[in-house]
């Protein structure tokens, strides 16, 4: 099965850290040309004391590379920060299903919401987004300090920043930034910390509009096999359990069921 493949899959052209432990890595390969904003890849580390790979999303790709951003959150994502320019690095191709984009959105306001690491994977989506003519407004909470908000400055009419420290911007989380506007989009795309999703799906409930949400959840092995990153939806009147990893991680937002 792939997922237990040890087959190099890219090269390491550049692995920095842009922010305070948040690394972003371009990969040279040619796994991840179809991939679809809001899916991720396994990345297999060549410490063989860590079996499961490591599931990050992506936020960028092309015919020829891949762009990951993550944060050092434990021994893993530590290794992973070592690599350096020209090493081999073992991926899989794109994984999970992405975000549910329409042809044409000529006329649409589109609003991104996205907070944390949780930004980086709407960066592919608002380039995707404004190439088939949306309107697009970001709205983008951080800790403390800012990274690729250049990119969404570059697809998005406007773009909105808060800062949890008060170092910048709105003062506040980015949920209660985007209500401060008062604005209401015809749809919403999300990423970021589960309180900051459940807000919004509360709040974009009350306007009678669609969001699309990508959760995070800690997966094991990403292919669905593991039953590690279940979540809960409404599913006929009741309730389904769903994996993250293969049946999301991008879900409607009305469907989730928030606990």
């Amino acid at each position: 099965m792939e997922q237990y493949s040890r087959t190099v899959a890219g090269t390491v052209e550049k692995n920095v850290m842009i922010a305070a432990g948040v690394y972003e890595m371009s990969v040279l390969t040619r796994l991840c040309g179809r991939f679809i904003p809001g899916q991720f890849i396994n990345v297999y580390l060549d410490d063989r004391s860590m079996m499961l790979p490591r599931p990050i999303s992506i936020s960028e790709a092309g015919a020829n590379s891949v762009k990951l951003i993550y944060k050092v959150t434990g021994k893993g994502t530590e290794h992973l920060s070592s690599y350096g320019k020209d090493m081999s690095i073992v991926i899989s191709t794109p994984l999970g299903n992405g975000f549910s984009i329409e042809r044409d959105y000529t006329g649409k306001h589109i609003a991104l919401v996205a907070g944390g690491i949780g930004i980086p994977p709407l960066v592919g989506l608002a380039k995707n987004l404004r190439e088939r003519n949306a309107v697009l407004t970001s709205y983008l909470g951080f800790q403390s300090d800012i990274f690729v908000a250049d990119k969404f400055e570059a697809a998005s009419e406007n773009v909105y920043i808060s800062t949890d420290d008060e170092s910048f911007g709105f003062h506040g989380n980015v949920v209660d930034m985007l209500k401060e506007g008062g604005y209401i989009y015809d749809e919403y795309f999300a990423c970021g910390p589960k309180t900051m999703l459940r807000a919004l799906c509360e709040y974009v409930k009350q306007k009678e509009r669609s969001v699309q949400v990508s959760l995070e959840e800690r997966m094991g092995c990403g292919y669905g096999a593991c039953l590690g990153c279940v979540c809960k939806v409404s599913d006929s009147g009741g309730i389904a359990r769903k994996r993250v990893c293969a049946d999301g991680p991008v879900f409607y937002g009305e469907e989730v069921v928030w606990d």
